[in-house]
């Protein structure tokens, strides 16, 4: 029997729970293996409205080998004329996971648009966990998204 410390007994299970959400994984990421990105929320409206927007097939744009979708017209056009502006960061996968260095899927009503750019976690309570050093967090993942995600 091993002596863990009650800190870490904690994290093995978050990252083991991560790992098992990852595997369940829906199309709630962007990235080029899903076929509707977000869920078909617009990715413009987080920045706009301040909210998860259902998007509608009548708006729709392919890009990173994925359609999004949006829920005007005017979303469309603002998406188009600067995608990476809009798309979530790790392609939609779950920031917390990604400052771990692992994928797990993002969850459309778990995000945060931190300057300017918008984040998905893979629940509200992670994404209450990754807010409380939220800077940190942001800088492990994208030093990790590179080994996690290589293409």
């Amino acid at each position: 029997m091993t002596n863990r410390s009650p800190a870490l007994t904690r994290l093995l299970l978050a990252v083991a729970a991560l790992l098992m959400l990852a595997g369940t994984a829906g199309t709630a990421q962007a990235g080029p293996q899903y076929v509707t990105a977000l869920h078909g929320y617009d990715a413009v409206a987080y920045f706009k409205d301040g909210k998860p927007v259902r998007g509608s097939t009548n708006a729709t744009y392919y890009w990173n080998g994925a359609t999004w979708l949006f829920s005007s017209k005017e979303n469309r056009a603002a998406f188009i004329a600067n995608p990476a502006k809009y798309a979530p960061q790790y392609d939609g996968y779950c920031a917390f996971a990604a400052a771990r260095g692992l994928k797990a899927p993002g969850d459309p009503q778990a995000w945060k648009v931190h300057n300017g750019k918008l984040y998905l976690n893979v629940n509200a309570n992670v994404a209450k966990r990754w807010e409380k050093d939220i800077d940190n967090e942001i800088k492990k993942a994208d030093a990790n998204w590179g080994k996690i995600n290589p293409f």
